[in-house]
């Protein structure tokens, strides 16, 4: 048993942050904080962490992706800003649900264009009525002729607001109120245009989190992903969301050490009553329930992925590493707010900005209710939904 991150590990995160410092943090910094990165910014960002794969990161290489395992790919994805990560999620987590049940013609005119980031792409699972259970999915996807004509409203999709094309999850039984028949389905703007809008938030307040509005539109029966009877459906969305729950971890220990250096910093140099700060046995009391919940937090969402790479059941794993991370790095960016007294809670500092951004998390793949069930199935055997 090894906690200890390789030479190679600790070199690609290292080139990671260097880039980040160099090439996208003075992008986003040119932006307004307050509002969404332009299509021309996101090109940019994309272009900019094409090299390092992340856009394809779990495609295999013969698919023109990097084929990394779950591991490497938290540790890669810990060290972007999470407006950034969701940037390139959007785009990879719809790559992946493309190749894995697509056509080769399908992999061909959409997959190259994700990696570059020639195509702006978004999944459409969420609705307004349906989240952590697909099967409540209301939009429809009937076949007339050569077409699926979709009727529907998607919501909290990454890049929605400025996508290409959305990869619907839709239900294609013609009977309302019998069972859900799960389609995967390419609604493409070059095809048809479909309406999308951003949806405002308390946090990523950069990001193009939006929703797009289904009426009548009509796509190509070549668009449908995995056919018309998609049985793989419900299997794909859940293993890309057993990756991306530790992930959602990682983006909150991204803010909670950035909060933990700042509060370190700043009892160093504060000097209250003729002394530092940081001298002050309650604000090392801080410091240290900070540094707790950051290292306990990165540690459980790098054993879950660990887990996952080695075929061990993840399912409780996975949701854990979530609900705890959040949660525990929620109060870790509190308590740094605190240390720094009133600067703590000034727009200056950027502090504010974490702690609205780091509630934004515990929403997408599973809340912490859904994720707490989860693990009480997995410990018992029963499941509390149905």
């Amino acid at each position: 048993m090894d906690f200890q991150l390789t030479h190679e590990q600790k070199m690609l995160q290292e080139s990671i942050k260097k880039m980040v410092d160099r090439d996208i943090n003075p992008i986003l910094r040119a932006h307004d904080p307050d509002k969404p990165l332009t299509r021309e910014a996101t090109r940019q960002i994309l272009d900019i962490c094409q090299p390092f794969g992340f856009t394809g990161l779990r495609l295999p290489e013969e698919a023109g992706g990097v084929g990394v395992n779950a591991l490497t790919f938290g540790l890669m994805k810990e060290m972007l800003p999470p407006v950034v990560s969701f940037i390139c999620g959007g785009q990879e987590t719809t790559a992946v649900r493309i190749y894995y049940g697509g056509t080769p013609e399908q992999r061909e005119r959409y997959i190259p264009a994700i990696l570059k980031g020639d195509k702006l792409g978004s999944t459409g699972s969420t609705e307004p009525n349906s989240g952590s259970d697909p099967r409540a999915i209301r939009t429809r996807a009937i076949r007339d002729g050569d077409h699926m004509v979709i009727n529907g409203q998607k919501v909290w999709a990454s890049n929605a607001a400025i996508c290409d094309f959305m990869l619907v999850i839709a239900n294609a039984s013609e009977d309302p109120k019998g069972p859900s028949k799960l389609i995967r389905i390419i609604a493409d703007k070059e095809d048809a245009p479909f309406v999308t809008r951003k949806t405002p938030t308390l946090g990523f307040k950069q990001g193009n989190l939006g929703e797009a509005f289904f009426d009548n539109y009509r796509a190509p029966i070549r668009n449908v992903v995995g056919g018309e009877d998609d049985a793989s459906a419900q299997k794909v969305m859940h293993q890309t969301w057993l990756v991306q729950r530790p992930m959602m971890g990682l983006l909150a220990v991204n803010m909670a050490q950035k909060a933990l250096d700042s509060a370190v910093q700043y009892s160093r140099e504060r000097v209250m009553f003729g002394r530092k700060i940081g001298g002050f046995q309650l604000v090392q009391q801080l410091l240290s329930e900070i540094s707790t919940a950051v290292t306990t937090s990165r540690l459980l969402c790098y054993y879950a992925l660990d887990c996952i790479d080695k075929d061990i059941n993840a399912n409780q794993l996975s949701a854990m590493a979530k609900r705890y991370s959040i949660a525990a790095c929620q109060k870790a960016i509190s308590l740094a707010m605190e240390v720094h007294g009133a600067m703590g809670i000034s727009t200056e500092l950027g502090l504010e900005e974490l702690y609205r951004d780091v509630r934004m998390l515990p929403i997408p793949d599973g809340t912490n209710q859904i994720l707490t069930l989860i693990e009480g199935r997995e410990l018992t055997g029963i499941s509390a939904i149905r």
